[in-house]
């Protein structure tokens, strides 16, 4: 009769134990410190797509690096061609790409990118998005709509992004739609520093509507101004907005604040709702200027004195030459985000 032997469940030669033991052990030596400069060694590459490429050389420069090697070009029927001209495997890539307009042409193009960058063995790839498209549409808040600024989230997910740097999300919670990390960064240092360049005494932000008091609150706290809000109300037929001021706007120089900036219909009419009620100058800063249709033409018509937005967006030349529209850089505090990501270092003291 034959005796079956079966062997043992973690059996392992004398030898061999002792030199899987001695593995263990030196792995649990190590601190975590040394476990992330280990996971984070991979050289810094930084690629632009076709959205923005003047803010990609820009980040660029911050930090003292050159663009990526790479070809994006368009098929006769105007599908993407990208291809990486560099060898990545191993590296920390950042992809500079705002979803703005055409906005569906630029967000397939970001996710072929990451897909490139992805199956060509980059370790980490961060999308970086300082206009997020669809982000307004956040919620159904009607029968039978979508949340595209979810599904935008999942595609990016699904194309292979490991993370995403945005900036001034439309609404704060969209990070929750992420399974990614995601860095959230203000614009607000750049334009505040720049509204204490006006060395004006009596002023008060404005919130265009109730939604955006939390954030024109912010602004005033920053500045040491009042706060104001508009309250946009249909009037009794329900054909045109009553805009009633709620604060203290008159002989003050009014600010209006938000975060995006479209066809400037809000705006026009909030400029106008102040001037009536006696404010002495009137300005407007937004983070994007999207600026479609006829924005353009109505700003320059509103006795708005100035609009500052920044370059998340690239503006068309003949609207950058408007003497109404002042545009500040973010390039500065998207490159400290990047080196901060890349190097494993809190990015917190630019959540402000």
């Amino acid at each position: 009769m034959h005796q079956r032997l079966v062997p043992r469940i973690g059996a392992w030669p004398s030898g061999k134990a002792r030199d899987f033991g001695s593995r263990i052990r030196r792995f649990e030596s190590f601190r975590p410190s040394q476990l992330v400069l280990i996971m984070g060694s991979g050289q810094l590459k930084l690629f632009s797509g076709s959205a923005h490429p003047a803010l990609g050389q820009e980040i660029a420069e911050v930090l003292g690096i050159s663009i990526g090697q790479a070809r994006l070009r368009r098929f006769p029927d105007s599908e993407v061609s990208f291809q990486i001209d560099e060898n990545i495997r191993g590296t920390d890539v950042f992809v500079v790409q705002p979803t703005c307009s055409s906005v569906d042409q630029h967000l397939v193009e970001l996710c072929v990118m990451i897909d490139a960058f992805r199956r060509s063995s980059a370790s980490r790839i961060t999308a970086v998005m300082p206009y997020y498209g669809y982000a307004r549409q956040d919620r159904k808040d009607k029968p039978r709509v979508p949340i595209s600024a979810k599904l935008v989230a999942n595609l990016l997910g699904a194309a292979g992004a490991n993370r995403v740097l945005t900036m001034d999300l439309h609404k704060a919670q969209i990070q929750g739609f992420f399974d990614i990390p995601v860095d959230h960064l203000f614009a607000a240092p750049v334009i505040i520093e720049y509204l204490l360049t006006l060395d004006e005494s009596e002023l008060t932000l404005v919130s265009p509507d109730a939604g955006g008091a939390e954030r024109a609150r912010a602004y005033a706290k920053r500045l040491g101004a009042d706060l104001a809000i508009i309250d946009k109300r249909r009037s009794d037929d329900g054909t045109a907005e009553v805009m009633n001021v709620v604060g203290q706007v008159g002989g003050r120089v009014c600010i209006i604040q938000d975060d995006i900036v479209d066809t400037a219909g809000t705006l026009c009419n909030a400029v106008h709702a102040l001037t009536d009620a006696g404010a002495r100058r009137v300005l407007a800063c937004a983070v994007h200027g999207v600026l479609s249709g006829p924005a353009l033409e109505r700003i320059e018509q509103s006795p708005l004195e100035e609009l500052i937005v920044t370059n998340t967006i690239p503006l068309k030349e003949a609207r950058a030459q408007s003497d109404k529209l002042r545009v500040l850089s973010v390039a500065g505090l998207l490159g400290k985000a990047i080196q901060s990501i890349h190097d494993e270092t809190s990015v917190s003291s630019l959540f402000v």
